[in-house]
């Protein structure tokens, strides 16, 4: 049976622990994404296998990533949060283990997929705590400090991967992340309230009743534009993660190396969600997202500019690479409020609907990679331009098409 829903403290909205608390639950599966990048360019030579094959540890990964926040958002909403969560920091420490000890590679594709599993939870219950716990601008800056959380997270689990693959070894990646997951599970049940979703006292099942939650957000355009949004932006960036290696590569650097220069978008990423964060109120999301949206494509452009030309050096892959992470700062915190926020009521199911869009179209952006040359890095930026353009266009489509019929905090769209 359900369990009683609980409100949240008036003073739990100034409860800067709380705030750490989500954070790092939002931005562990995006660690554990990236913290093995460094290491699969040398799984090939180390299980006998072929490259292609060792690309399904991230493809694994990815797609149990997405798929199970379909479940995870629904359950949260009905049964309670916080056991949701620690179940699934529980799974993910099971594939974090499975995958150090994996003496094959067979075997760690599915600990991947048993870890992207697990790992899921924290990405969509975290962004519905926040839907639940926060209201008005406060919601937005929280927001923005997921944004900077989650920009963070990939290029300095990559960084900690790479030196600890040099250091230690490949299977240290997977000892630090099932480390991780029980200091988490410990965080969750000690820090977070038992909150429980608005549908608890529903007495249908729960598989129908999380086809009525999907079905209901399906037809709102509104909120179909900010997945589209979200999710294309996040293709720009897996492709980019995923052809990093190898156009860095080409510019002789190795694993240990590799976070570093990555490493380069996160400041970047981490002033533009302290941006967001601050002109919220005072200039609107519309025009915030359109600042990021020029601040992407203009990073792109660039990239793809001076590939053309001949500059065959790290700076010209690196320079771009700052306004691109600056674009992303400013725009992912206000579509992650607009998709929470579109049907309150359905926090849970609208994190794990932008989630599993996330994770599949960020995979579609992984597997392009492959399927182009990687001599400079023209290929890559064209790929990520036409990602970018995509998302662009549906921003463009809400600006001035739709309207949402209620914004998740008061601010007027430009006119």
């Amino acid at each position: 049976m359900p369990g009683k829903k609980l409100e949240a403290p008036e003073s739990l909205e100034r409860t800067g622990l709380v705030v750490l608390n989500l954070l790092g639950q939002i931005a562990f599966g995006m660690l554990l994404m990236s913290l093995c990048l460094p290491s699969m360019q040398s799984w090939s030579a180390y299980f006998g296998e072929p490259q292609s094959r060792v690309q399904l540890t991230f493809g694994a990964y990815v797609v149990a990533f997405g798929l199970t926040q379909l479940v995870y958002g629904p359950w949260s909403d009905r049964y309670g949060r916080k056991k949701i969560l620690i179940f699934g920091l529980a799974l993910a420490g099971v594939g974090s283990l499975w995958a150090a000890l994996s003496d094959s590679l067979s075997t760690l594709i599915v600990a991947r997929a048993v870890q992207g599993a697990g790992a899921s939870a924290g990405m969509v219950i975290g962004r519905a705590m926040v839907q639940d716990l926060f209201q008005g601008t406060n919601r937005a800056r929280i927001m923005a400090y997921v944004g900077m959380a989650m920009g963070m997270s990939l290029p300095l689990a990559t960084l900690v991967g790479g030196q600890l693959h040099e250091l230690v070894g490949w299977q240290a990646n997977f000892v630090l992340a099932t480390l991780l997951s029980a200091v988490l599970i410990v965080l969750a049940w000690r820090g977070l309230p038992s909150l429980i979703g608005p549908h608890s006292g529903i007495d249908r099942h729960w598989l129908a009743a999380m086809s009525v939650s999907y079905l209901k957000l399906v037809l709102e355009p509104v909120f179909l534009l900010y997945v589209t949004m979200m999710s294309f932006t996040y293709s720009t960036l897996y492709a980019f993660f995923s052809g990093a290696p190898l156009v860095l590569t080409e510019y002789g650097l190795g694993p240990g190396e590799m976070g570093w220069f990555v490493g380069c978008m996160t400041v970047s990423n981490i002033a533009g969600s302290f941006l967001a964060s601050r002109w919220a109120q005072r200039l609107g999301e519309h025009t915030i997202m359109a600042y990021g949206q020029l601040l992407t494509v203009g990073g792109l452009l660039l990239m793809l500019g001076l590939a053309l030309m001949g500059v065959d050096q790290s700076w010209a892959f690196a320079v771009p690479l700052l306004f691109i992470g600056l674009g992303h700062g400013l725009m992912v915190p206000l579509m992650l409020v607009g998709i929470v926020g579109v049907v309150p009521d359905l926090a849970g199911a609208a994190a794990a609907v932008a989630g599993l869009m996330q994770q599949l179209l960020g995979a579609l952006g992984s597997y392009s990679v492959g399927l182009l040359p990687h001599l400079n890095t023209a290929s890559l930026a064209a790929l990520m331009l036409y990602f970018a353009a995509i998302a662009l266009a549906a921003q463009m489509l809400l600006h001035f098409g739709l309207r949402p019929r209620s914004l998740p905090w008061r601010v007027q769209a430009p006119k």
